[in-house]
C-alpha cells in the first residue's frame, strides 16, 4: 500500500476507524475516481471563464431529451418517506451528534462539510461517532459526569451523511505523496464502517452530495456508488443520495442530475446560502445587474429565489424525488426570550412558505426549532409522509427568471460590509480554532455564510459599489480601514489570547482573499492550511 497516515498525534480510538481495509478502501476510490474528479475540477474553471464572458448560463441543448423524458428515480426505501423535519449539525463532537439524533427530527443530516471543520481528530472523531450510531452504542460522559445516550423511549432520527465537496482535499492521508480527496477519505471511510450495520437495520446509507456543479459531477458520484457497493458485496441501490442544490449552474441541471443518480437517488435539497455563495462567485465580474445587496436583507421571497425553489419542487416531484426545504440561519437564545420568540417567528414563516411551495421537509439547525418545523408541516401533511403528489404543474421556470439578480430588493449599505467583514473574521477564527458551526449574533453561521460574506466585500471592491447609506465608493482602503476597525472590535470581545491565536491570523487571511485582485474560490481552502 501506498497510502501514508501524515498526521501522528494520538486520537482516541482511531485504531478501530483506520484500519488497513479501510484504508485499501480509500486508497482505490481515489485510484479509480480521483483523476476524473480533477478533470471536472478543471471543467468547472472553463465553464466559469465562459460565464465571465458572457454574463449567462442556460439549460444545456444537449440534454434536452433527459428534461423532456418520462421517467422518474427509484423509490424511496421506508425509512426516507417521511422527512419532514430534519436536523443539521457536525458529527463531532459526541455529545452533538447525540442532542442531534435524540432531538425529535426524523432525519439527522450528518455534515463532515460546512458545518465541521476538518482537523484529523474531527475528521476520525466524525466518522467514529457515526459508526457508533449505526451500531446503538454511541454514548458519551462529560468532565462533570452528566452522561449523553441514545434515547430509548423513540427512534433516534435516520442519518443522512454529508462528505466534504469535490474541491477539498484530506492532507492526513496521502497516496503517492498526493492529498486524498477528501470526499473520498469521508464516503469511503464512512460506507466502509457503518455500510452493513444500516442495511441491517433498515437506515441507510444514506448521503447528501455537496457542491456539485453539473450532471457529470453526479455521475461521477453514481460511478462511485456502483463501485462502492460491488466492493463491500451490498445490494445495488442500497445507496440513497439527496444533492443539495446550491450552486448556479446545478440550478440549471436539476433534472440532468437525478437522472445521473436515478437508481441511487432520494431528492433535491435547496441550499440556500451556498447557492448565494455561487451566484456572487460565477457573475462576480459580470456588472451592477449581478450585484446583491446587503445579506441580511435577501430573502426567500425574492423573484430569483422563487423561481429556483419552485422549480427545485417542480422537478423533484416530476421525478418521484424529495424536495427538501433549507435552512433559516436564525436560532433561538435560551438566556434571551425575545430573540427566542423573534427565532420562532421567523422560523415559522420561512416553513409555513416551503411546505405550502410543495417542500417533503426541511431543515433546522437547533433542537429548540423542531417541534417549531414539525408543527408546520404535520398542519400541511397530516398523516401523509410527504407530499410527492404536488407535481406544480403551473410552474414555469426561464433561464432569465433564475438570473434575474436585480430583482432582489434591498441596498448594499455600510453597516452590511461591516457585518460581513465581522462575519467572515469571527467564523474564520471559529473554523481553524476547530469549530465549523458557530452562533454570532443569534445567527448560525456555517462555512456557506463566511462565504457569501467575503464574496460580496471582493465583488463590491471589483465593482466600485456605492453605499447607500454613507455615499462612499468601496474601494480596498475602504475596506481595509473597516477590516482593521472590525478586527479590533472583536479583539476587545474576544480577549488577546484567543484573538493572537485565531482572530489575527482570520483577519489577515480575510485581509488577504478580500483584497486581492484574483478572486479565492474558497474560503476553506486557504484556512485549511491555517489548521493543524
Amino acid at each position: 500500500m501506498s497510502l501514508t497516515l501524515t498526521d501522528a498525534r494520538p486520537v482516541a480510538r482511531a485504531e478501530e476507524i483506520l484500519t488497513p481495509e479501510a484504508l485499501a478502501f480509500i486508497e482505490d476510490l481515489n485510484r479509480r475516481f480521483a483523476p476524473r474528479r480533477s478533470e471536472l475540477l478543471g471543467e468547472r474553471k472553463a465553464r466559469r471563464d465562459t460565464v465571465a464572458a458572457t454574463g449567462r448560463l442556460d439549460f444545456l441543448p444537449e440534454t434536452a431529451s433527459v428534461r423532456a423524458g418520462d421517467w422518474q428515480v427509484a423509490a424511496a426505501p421506508a425509512a426516507l418517506r417521511d422527512r419532514r423535519v430534519e436536523i443539521t449539525g457536525p458529527a463531532s463532537p459526541a455529545k452533538m451528534a447525540i442532542n442531534a439524533l435524540n432531538s425529535g427530527a426524523r432525519v439527522w443530516l450528518a455534515d463532515l462539510e460546512d458545518a465541521s471543520c476538518p482537523t484529523w481528530p474531527n475528521v476520525v472523531d466524525g466518522i467514529l461517532n457515526l459508526r457508533d450510531a449505526a451500531a446503538g452504542t454511541l454514548a458519551y460522559t462529560s468532565p462533570e459526569g452528566k452522561e449523553y445516550l441514545l434515547r430509548t423511549d423513540a427512534s433516534p432520527a435516520v442519518v443522512i451523511t454529508r462528505p466534504r465537496g469535490w474541491h477539498m482535499v484530506e492532507r492526513h492521508v496521502l497516496i503517492d505523496g498526493e492529498p486524498a480527496v477528501a470526499a473520498l477519505v469521508d464516503f469511503g471511510l464512512h460506507f466502509f464502517h457503518t455500510a452493513k450495520l444500516l442495511l441491517a437495520a433498515g437506515r441507510g446509507p444514506y448521503y447528501y452530495l455537496p457542491k456539485m456543479e453539473s450532471h457529470l459531477e453526479a455521475r461521477l458520484w453514481n460511478d462511485i456508488f456502483v463501485f462502492a457497493q460491488d466492493y463491500l458485496g451490498v445490494p445495488q441501490g442500497s445507496i440513497r443520495a439527496t444533492v443539495l442544490i446550491e450552486t448556479i449552474p446545478a440550478a440549471f441541471e436539476m433534472d440532468e442530475i437525478l437522472f445521473e443518480l436515478r437508481d441511487h437517488a432520494s431528492g433535491l435539497n435547496a441550499g440556500r446560502w451556498d447557492y448565494l455563495f455561487s451566484i456572487v462567485k460565477y457573475f462576480r465580474d459580470a456588472g451592477p445587474a449581478f450585484i446583491l445587496p446587503d445579506r441580511s436583507s435577501i430573502s426567500m421571497t425574492a423573484p430569483f429565489m422563487r423561481a429556483y425553489t419552485e422549480l427545485l419542487v417542480k422537478t423533484c416531484h416530476r421525478r418521484g424525488a424529495f424536495a427538501m426545504g433549507g435552512m433559516a440561519a436564525v436560532i433561538p437564545n435560551r438566556h434571551e426570550p425575545a430573540v427566542t420568540e423573534e427565532a420562532f417567528r421567523k422560523v415559522r414563516a420561512d416553513k409555513v412558505r416551503e411546505a405550502l411551495d410543495g417542500f417533503d421537509g426541511s431543515w433546522v439547525a437547533h433542537p429548540d426549532l423542531v417541534p417549531v418545523c414539525q408543527e408546520v408541516f404535520d398542519d400541511v401533511l397530516g398523516e401523509r409522509p410527504n407530499q410527492l403528489d404536488k407535481a406544480r404543474p403551473e410552474v414555469t421556470v426561464t433561464a432569465d427568471q433564475l438570473l434575474d439578480i436585480a430583482s432582489a430588493a434591498g441596498q448594499v449599505t455600510e453597516a452590511g460590509l461591516r457585518l460581513n467583514l465581522y462575519v467572515a473574521v469571527a467564523y474564520t477564527a471559529a473554523w481553524i480554532s476547530g469549530n465549523g458551526a458557530v452562533a454570532i449574533h443569534n445567527l448560525m453561521e456555517d462555512a456557506a455564510t463566511a462565504e457569501i460574506s467575503r464574496s460580496q466585500v471582493w465583488q463590491q471592491i471589483r465593482n466600485g459599489v456605492t453605499l447607500s447609506d454613507t455615499g462612499r465608493t468601496v474601494t480596498r482602503e475602504l475596506v481595509a480601514r473597516i477590516l482593521g476597525e472590525e478586527t479590533e472590535r472583536l479583539r476587545s470581545e474576544v480577549g488577546e489570547e484567543a484573538f493572537n491565536a485565531f482572530y489575527r491570523p482570520a483577519g489577515e487571511l480575510i485581509g488577504e482573499i478580500c483584497l486581492s485582485p484574483e478572486y479565492t474560490d474558497f474560503l476553506t481552502t486557504p484556512a485549511y492550511e491555517l489548521i493543524d
